[in-house]
């Protein structure tokens, strides 16, 4: 059945960026600013993720938008505890002190942990249930490069199950909805890209598992 909320949208006028920028010079951005994001472009970088393709049309991802300061203040403190259970869990760290200092990685993970709660805008992104993961990540990603469109920093996140409950109660989301991430969003303190990453020789096989992707097809 068809529902009558859906309808066919043209892309603002302002989300003018290539896309192909846009893809190569986003980043997980950590360092935020506290500056203020308009209402207008929160609302555009929500629309984008709304395009994103989804099973059978059903568009299963809900959008949790944060902006109240007090509010983010008290998610900031269960995101600070997350994070440093999942370094307890995984590399037995239990203070800054015992990250490497040369792990430039989590060395800026832990500044997110601190500082989380002084991002503008926090989004939680729920579907109804845990088995919709492939029809909701297509609409986190369009929301992650509309932010990097419109120069919004953004960073991809999850929270240790700790806490879960605590921030359902916070944000009084009924107990059959699944968080798949939580997305700060901020004008960067720094710059994009370009960035490092793997070639996509070193990432992919043709045909056979391990068999090197081969591109001599071109040239025949």
């Amino acid at each position: 059945m068809n529902d009558p909320q859906k309808e066919r949208r043209e892309p603002p006028a302002d989300l003018e960026m290539r896309l192909g920028q846009a893809m190569y010079t986003q980043r997980a951005t950590r360092r935020l600013k506290p500056d203020a994001i308009p209402d207008s472009t929160v609302a555009s970088i929500l629309d984008a993720a709304t395009q994103a393709p989804s099973g059978a049309n059903q568009q299963p991802a809900r959008f949790l938008v944060i902006r109240d300061a007090e509010l983010r203040r008290r998610f900031g403190a269960l995101y600070f505890e997350a994070w440093w259970a999942k370094r307890r869990d995984h590399q037995g760290w239990k203070t800054k002190a015992d990250i490497p200092a040369d792990d430039t990685n989590h060395q800026l993970a832990a500044v997110l942990a601190d500082e989380i709660g002084e991002a503008p805008v926090i989004v939680l992104v729920l579907a109804r249930g845990a088995d919709w993961g492939h029809s909701v990540y297509p609409s986190v990603q369009n929301l992650l490069l509309a932010a990097r469109a419109y120069g919004v920093g953004s960073v991809l996140t999850i929270l240790h199950p700790d806490v879960l409950e605590r921030v359902f109660d916070l944000f009084e989301i009924p107990k059959d909805w699944h968080l798949y991430c939580c997305i700060p969003l901020g004008y960067p303190r720094g710059s994009f890209g370009p960035t490092s990453r793997l070639p996509h020789s070193a990432v992919s096989f043709s045909d056979q598992w391990g068999q090197p992707f081969d591109t001599s097809s071109d040239e025949n």
